[in-house]
């Protein structure tokens, strides 16, 4: 059972973002909780690595001293399963927005799928989505996308390790991969559609691995809460 003294020291905490939340969300969840359990007044939380609000799945949670590993945590190979919707486009790339573009996928074959993957394995140059948090001349790239502001975004080196088509029913394809820090799953929706020459956009995701970690052992901030009340001493 894990005491105040292990929080403050430093704990690792697999999560399991529900749909929805915010990866901030979630920190704010955690620490509240160890905060009201033990009555402290100050505890450092951090995550490392956001994920979407539309997005579920794997949030590595770091308390006390280990918040110091985060950038370490960060760089690991990630893996993702999901769903990309052929045959339109959004702004964000996901279903944050609405589509704004339709095209025909009569062209869509499943050989012309598996073809087009080719095309996205190893190191590539990826745009990330105007609608992210990344900052460009002091803000995020959202706060220029709500405005309907043009803003200049450079592309970056990333490398997917693994892309495989797990599902094909049109529109919809699900799919698995494992990429390097610094992808956007949705970027990649995005483009493979391009590239298939019939638009396409993000409408599921869900991480699973982050290195070694998985989320198969992850609890849901609601079960991190109910672990607390239930099996934790109280403070002497």
């Amino acid at each position: 059972m894990k005491t105040q003294e292990d929080f403050l020291t430093g704990q690792l905490l697999l999560i399991d973002k529900p749909l929805g939340w915010t990866s901030f969300q979630v920190v704010n969840k955690i620490r509240w909780n160890i905060r009201k359990k033990f009555d402290l007044k100050k505890i450092k939380v951090g995550h490392a690595g956001t994920l979407d609000p539309l997005a579920t799945g794997l949030l590595l949670i770091c308390t006390g001293k280990y918040t110091k590993t985060i950038d370490e945590l960060q760089g690991q190979v990630k893996e993702y399963t999901g769903t990309i919707t052929l045959g339109g486009t959004t702004p964000s790339y996901d279903l944050e927005t609405e589509i704004d573009q339709k095209f025909s996928i009569d062209h869509i074959s499943e050989e012309l799928i598996h073809e087009t993957i080719h095309q996205f394995i190893g190191k590539i140059e990826q745009v990330p989505p105007v609608f992210s948090a990344l900052k460009k001349d002091g803000k995020r790239l959202y706060e220029y996308a709500r405005k309907g502001e043009e803003v200049e975004i450079k592309s970056r080196s990333i490398e997917i390790l693994a892309f495989e088509i797990t599902k094909i029913e049109l529109p919809k394809i699900d799919f698995r991969i494992i990429c390097s820090k610094g992808t956007y799953i949705r970027s990649l929706a995005h483009d493979f559609g391009k590239a298939l020459g019939s638009g396409g956009h993000l409408s599921a995701l869900r991480r699973t691995k982050i290195g070694d970690y998985n989320v198969n052992i992850g609890l849901t901030p609601e079960d991190f809460e109910k672990s607390l009340l239930l099996n934790m001493p109280k403070k002497m």
